[in-house]
This record gives structure tokens, C-alpha cells and sequence, in this order.
């Protein structure tokens, strides 16, 4: 099923199982910006909405509630995305209100929550850049739920965590300078990976032989998770 009927189906649920307030503020919150990061960010980097949770309601030590556009615990790890526009509401907005928000952002991260806010005009006229800082940001935690599942060597988190930092691609040379490892050690383990499904090899016009290796960008095509 594409997006259209996947989010109806994935809003629904939420509705279904939710009452009083909670249900009323996923029936209000959940607006034009929130379905552009659904439909524009979310769906085409995951392929899924497992664990992400709209309009998600936090309790404060007061007992009060926070509810913040997204939430996803795909396990011990949580994220807060909240979409936020430049509009008069935020142009205009009071001591008090500034005040308040700085406070909620803090307590979600003492609730153990990490926090990104997402540019509502990236997500109108660049989604793909929000795309790729997600997919950056969020990789990490996704390659230790792999581990999890399918026993990853020690080389083999080390070449993701570089992979992370060089922005997907990889050549055997950096592995030799980072990690101070043989060449052929770093191509056995970047083989691999490519084996299972993490990388693809890309090869050279000129020579024909391999001459990098590239993280395979979607990951809803990566069964890691």
C-alpha cells in the first residue's frame, strides 16, 4: 500500500485507541505540517510507520501534559520531532510563552527524550535535506538494533559509525587511516557488509575494480530494524 492509505490507516489506529483529550489533540494537532514531514521525510526514508507515534503525550512532574508532533521508541531510544514553522504565532510569541517552551524542551530531554525540531519550510521546499540530517542522525541507533538481531563484529559497527560521518560512502583507505587496519582487512569487512545488505560496491569506470562502497540510502530497502 502507498502513503495515502498507510497514514489514514496508522492515524486511525492511534484515534482508535485513544480518549478525552489525547484523542482530541491527534484529531487537531495532526495538521498540514505534520502530514509533510509524514509524507515527505518519514514515509520515503522508512517505508513505514513503526514506532512513531503522532501527537504523543508526555507527563510533566506536575502531572500535567506536554504533547509533542512525533514520538518514536523504537526501543530503549526516544525522539521528540516537533515541526515548527516561522509564522506570527512564533514571530509574536510573549516572555511567558518563549519562557515555557524553552522549559518543555528541557524537561523531554530530562524524560529521557533527545529533541529535534524540523523546519516546516524545509519540509515545503527541501524535504530532502531533513531527510539526510535524520538519516545521519538517526543511523547509529538503527545499526544497534541490528546487532541486536544479527551478531555485528567489532569492525563492522566501527565501519557504520564511519559510514555515518562520511555521509554513506566509504572507501577501504579511509578504514586503513581511521582505524589504522590493513587494506585487506577493511575490504573483507566492508565485504561483508556488503553481503548483508548494508552497502553496495561501486565501481570505477576507469579501472573496473571497486573503488568505493556506498550505505544503501533508504531504510526502509535495509532490513535492519
Amino acid at each position: 500500500m502507498g502513503f495515502t492509505e498507510e497514514h489514514r490507516k496508522w492515524v486511525g489506529d492511534h484515534i482508535s485507541r485513544r480518549t478525552g483529550e489525547r484523542r482530541g489533540r491527534l484529531e487537531r494537532g495532526h495538521g498540514h505540517g505534520e502530514r509533510m514531514f509524514a509524507e515527505k521525510v518519514w514515509w520515503p526514508m522508512m517505508g513505514h510507520f513503526n514506532d512513531l507515534h503522532p501527537e504523543y503525550e508526555v507527563l510533566d512532574w506536575r502531572g500535567w501534559p506536554y504533547f509533542v508532533d512525533f514520538a518514536w521508541k523504537p526501543g530503549q531510544v526516544k525522539f521528540a520531532f516537533e515541526v515548527k514553522g516561522y509564522g506570527p504565532h512564533v514571530q509574536n510569541t510573549d516572555r511567558t510563552r518563549y519562557r515555557q517552551e524553552l522549559n518543555r524542551e528541557t524537561y523531554l530531554q530530562i524524560a529521557g527524550y533527545r529533541v529535534v525540531a524540523i523546519p516546516y519550510d524545509d519540509l515545503e521546499a527541501s524535504p530532502e535535506n531533513t531527510i539526510f540530517l535524520l538519516r545521519s542522525l538517526l543511523m547509529p541507533y538503527l545499526a544497534l538494533r541490528t546487532e541486536e538481531k544479527e551478531a555485528f563484529s567489532r569492525l563492522e559497527r566501527d565501519i557504520l559509525q564511519i559510514a555515518v560521518r562520511s555521509s554513506g560512502n566509504i572507501r577501504p583507505v579511509d578504514l586503513v587511516r581511521e582505524l589504522g587496519i590493513h587494506p585487506r582487512t577493511a575490504r573483507k569487512g566492508l565485504g561483508t557488509l556488503c553481503e548483508k545488505g548494508i552497502f553496495n560496491p561501486v565501481v570505477s569506470i576507469e579501472s573496473g575494480r571497486v573503488c568505493r562502497y556506498e550505505y544503501k540510502h533508504s531504510f526502509k530497502d535495509n532490513q535492519i530494524w
